[in-house]
């Protein structure tokens, strides 16, 4: 597979998903890889029909879209990942899919997270994996929408780590 995009937004297949986030990856497909959402029937058939005309859309646990990248079937597809989280990301990356830079779009605000955007909010496990994905070299780039300046979001972790 050649990956042309990976994002991490929770809200998946939306808006600005498919008007501005899919042109800019220039990919066939939209991988979404994330256990939780494979699981829900309902959910998987609502990304599907979202998908813009030409896309083809797969939902699948993390270790699937690993098997997926590495079949030699797909070997010329172009694939714009989408993750619910950096845990799914860096599950990928540790098993050898070589994805390099990482578009964090939106991570809702829960119960236990902080938030350090207005649309990203993160939890200790989140902070653990950009960590560990910043150690591995995999570019860190939050931006919502295409026309924000990139903000480098291990700054905005480390800020996290100052002021407690």
């Amino acid at each position: 597979m050649i990956i042309h995009f990976a994002r991490i937004d929770d809200r998946l297949i939306h808006g600005q998903v498919t008007t501005v986030w899919v042109k800019k990856a220039n990919a066939k497909r939209i991988i979404i890889a994330s256990d939780e959402v494979a699981h829900d029937e309902i959910r998987k058939t609502l990304l599907k029909q979202a998908a813009p005309p030409g896309t083809k859309v797969n939902v699948c646990e993390v270790d699937k879209a690993v098997k997926v990248y590495f079949n030699p079937v797909y070997k010329n597809e172009t694939v714009f990942y989408l993750f619910t989280n950096p845990t799914d990301v860096l599950r990928m990356v540790e098993q050898n899919v070589p994805i390099k830079t990482v578009n964090i779009g939106g991570m809702a605000y829960r119960e236990g997270k902080t938030q350090i955007t207005k649309a990203v909010s993160l939890g200790l496990e989140d902070i653990d994996a950009f960590k560990k994905l910043n150690a591995l070299d995999v570019k860190l780039e939050l931006r919502v929408v295409d026309s924000d300046a990139p903000i480098d979001i291990m700054k905005k972790i480390e800020g996290l780590s100052s002021t407690k």
